[in-house]
């Protein structure tokens, strides 16, 4: 598994502002969370999906392909970040954005 963390920089107000995903060897995402500019988050995996978010319906590309587009800073993270931010996913429909300041830096 790999895990990305990516800010998307942008100024539109229905689109989130960090993705988080969990992607298996051959690239698809088998977990997602979105946040939001207004704390509310969205997510999905195999099982369910809330607050708009949808699996990519198609493999990711490679960081290296994410990065070549100015919007997107793609970093890796590890399994326990991620399941950190998965947790908070349902803690709330609108997160307490202290809650993901600290989870996005």
């Amino acid at each position: 598994m790999e895990y990305l963390k990516v800010p998307w920089k942008h100024d539109h107000a229905d689109e989130p502002v960090w993705l988080y995903s969990e992607i298996n060897n051959e690239r698809w995402e088998t977990r997602k969370v979105e946040v939001f500019r207004d704390g509310s988050t969205g997510y999905a995996d195999n099982i369910e999906a809330k607050g708009g978010s949808k699996l990519s319906i198609k493999p990711l590309p490679t960081m290296a392909e994410i990065a070549k587009d100015s919007q997107f800073v793609p970093s890796l993270i590890g399994n326990d970040e991620f399941e950190r931010v998965w947790s908070c996913r349902v803690e709330s429909v609108r997160a307490d954005s202290a809650v993901w300041s600290r989870l996005k830096s």
